[in-house]
């Protein structure tokens, strides 16, 4: 018997009438407008027109929505087309089940239609809105716990994490606690969080290097998370399919922070769309304490352009 424990709730569903009210779906649309608003601060503060980032997330959620539900059925296929699946069950993005690397890769298909709308470089709308993004999945993280679900192996420590039995795997029934994996993560994103902005405030990270440390640092945190979970996956050589594509991932993310910081090393100019002639200045190195209070919000002096700006759309490798 465990004298401490981590309690799960006894339902992620709460019923107004007929309508149904998901935690699940709350927690996404929490961090939704947690990304936004932060977002909006700091494209604000580089010079960027109030609202422009809601704009384009207008078009990046739902995109990054139905990428991290393909993803996540692409992978898990036998929960819904197997012997005992349920294809229509594929459409129930409420259950749970979104997968990251879909949400971002499809995500950035709609940023990108955003972007070209409102003619801003797709490298700076990331950087924006990187730390808003992890902060997101932070709070998204929470839906696990509501729906009772993604929690690692087993554990006695005393914050492991209590699951019903229902919830429980078929061969574990007896055994009630586990790694709270979705805790561990969560916690995990709000370092980047952090990470990011302390960083984008202390160095130039411009042209999509405040998006890829973002990347890098995250799948460091969830190779390890990852690892923990027992919830069934296509493994590789011992390790599950997420734990490769974290390893990919970084090593993209490190190498596009890499071939940006040479080609690139200034941070872009938002103040004006790129069509009104910003694209034909020289980008030039940045001085790091120039970028001292873009993190959080703090607008810089207008009027002259900061030293090293550039409004030239590349992409965020520096293409």
């Amino acid at each position: 018997m465990h004298l401490a424990y981590l309690p799960s709730p006894s339902t992620g569903v709460l019923h107004l009438g007929p309508v149904p009210l998901r935690a699940y779906a709350f927690c996404i649309i929490l961090g939704v407008f947690v990304a936004i608003w932060l977002g909006n601060r700091r494209w604000v503060a580089r010079g960027g027109e109030q609202g422009v980032i809601a704009d384009v997330t207008i078009w990046a959620v739902p995109f990054g929505l139905a990428g991290g539900r393909l993803y996540h059925v692409v992978t898990s296929p036998d929960a819904y087309f197997g012997e005992q699946g349920e294809p229509i069950r594929a459409l129930y993005v409420w259950e749970g089940g979104l997968g990251i690397w879909g949400a971002i890769a499809l995500g950035g298909v709609g940023a990108w239609i955003g972007c070209r709308r409102h003619h801003i470089p797709l490298p700076a709308f990331a950087d924006a809105v990187a730390p808003g993004i992890v902060l997101a999945q932070a709070i998204g993280r929470w839906g696990n716990w509501f729906n009772q679900e993604l929690y690692g192996r087993p554990t006695t420590l005393p914050w492991g994490l209590e699951i019903d039995r229902a919830h429980r795997p078929s061969g574990m029934l007896d055994i009630a606690t586990y790694h709270p994996t979705f805790l561990y993560e969560s916690l995990w994103n709000i370092g980047v969080a952090a990470l990011v902005l302390w960083a984008a405030s202390r160095f130039p990270l411009g042209h999509g290097r405040t998006f890829a440390l973002y990347v890098a640092a995250y799948t460091v945190g969830r190779f390890w998370t990852e690892y923990l979970r027992i919830d069934e996956s296509h493994t590789f050589f011992g390790l599950r399919l997420n734990n490769w594509t974290s390893v990919l991932v970084f090593l993209g993310a490190v190498a596009c922070l890499v071939v940006s910081a040479r080609r690139h090393p200034g941070i872009e100019d938002v103040a004006r769309p790129q069509d009104e002639g910003a694209s034909e200045r020289a980008d030039e190195p940045r001085l790091a304490d120039a970028s001292v209070g873009l993190a959080f919000g703090n607008s810089p002096t207008r009027g002259a352009a900061a030293p090293g700006t550039s409004g030239t759309d590349h992409d965020a490798c520096g293409g």
